[in-house]
């Protein structure tokens, strides 16, 4: 039997889930998709969670990866991008272990993203310094050294001409300015020789869903770092989030195995099992 997590999607118009077969990093199951509740509340956007997950036949002891659009630090939403305000210091892991009853595990959204390219698709097996930049509403960014993930990285804000690059040459901003796929490549071309310079890159992934279209602006780009479009497109933030909600799953259970076996050394009483997990995220 195959391994499985189950990996959600937040963004700021859907919420997307499905299980992933963590040996393939294929959807073992048709993604569900439900609209992201306005205002986009954590309290709505919980229920909504708890909504998907309960169009599944799920095993309780499933562990489930959701993807934020912000910078999570320990579970805490640290800002908030195409969500409301309200998240800014939002322990999310807590919230929504407690609404879903899931052992629950956050992570930034281009994190996510970054995490399943790196597994499954065009950073497989790529050492040095891999960077994932997902372009579309806003620019995200995933960093990688010799495989290991930078959190956090947001490298859609470096500045470029005075302002936050994304707001120069982010995918929207060619819809928006009705930009032709020459002139957003200049516009690339500006923002990948910054980040080049700066960084010395192995390989930059180009994901987001314009990658699709990667032939008419990715042949025009002249950097001396390879640059590739991203392989596993709209489904890499479900299936990031399920890698992620696996590996923290285990070393979860790892964690409380040998904190166990301590504590029945020391005073014949055993430790919290990992059943107490999601109990322990709502106390906080």
């Amino acid at each position: 039997m195959s391994k499985q997590a189950f990996g959600i999607d937040i963004g700021g118009s859907g919420i997307k889930g499905a299980p992933v077969d963590l040996s393939t990093g294929e959807l073992v199951a048709e993604r569900v998709r439900i609209a992201t509740p306005q205002p986009s509340t954590p309290d709505a956007v919980a229920d909504t969670v708890a909504e998907l997950l309960s169009s599944f036949d799920l095993a309780a002891d499933m562990p489930v990866g959701v993807t934020f659009p912000a910078v999570i630090q320990a579970g805490v939403a640290k800002t908030a991008a195409n969500v409301d305000d309200a998240w800014i210091g939002t322990d999310v892991d807590a919230l929504l272990s407690q609404r879903t009853g899931h052992d629950v595990f956050v992570v930034n959204d281009a994190d996510a993203a970054g995490i399943a390219e790196m597994k499954y698709g065009a950073g497989r097996g790529t050492s040095g310094v891999v960077m994932v930049i997902t372009l579309g509403t806003g620019v995200g960014s995933a960093t990688f050294v010799d495989g290991t993930l930078v959190p956090n990285t947001e490298l859609g804000h470096v500045l470029l001409h005075g302002d936050s690059a994304e707001r120069y040459m982010a995918s929207s901003i060619r819809e928006k300015e009705d930009l032709d796929w020459k002139t957003w490549a200049g516009r690339l071309q500006e923002y990948f020789s910054h980040i080049e310079f700066l960084f010395s890159p192995t390989r930059i992934i180009v994901g987001g869903g314009v990658s699709k279209k990667h032939q008419k602006f990715l042949p025009l780009l002249d950097l001396k770092t390879e640059i590739v479009p991203a392989e596993l497109r709209n489904e890499a933030g479900i299936v990031g989030a399920a890698v992620l909600a696996h590996r923290e799953n285990k070393a979860l259970h790892k964690g409380e195995k040998k904190a166990a076996k301590k504590a029945g050394k020391n005073s014949g009483t055993k430790a919290p099992g990992a059943k107490e997990h999601a109990k322990r995220h709502a106390a906080k």
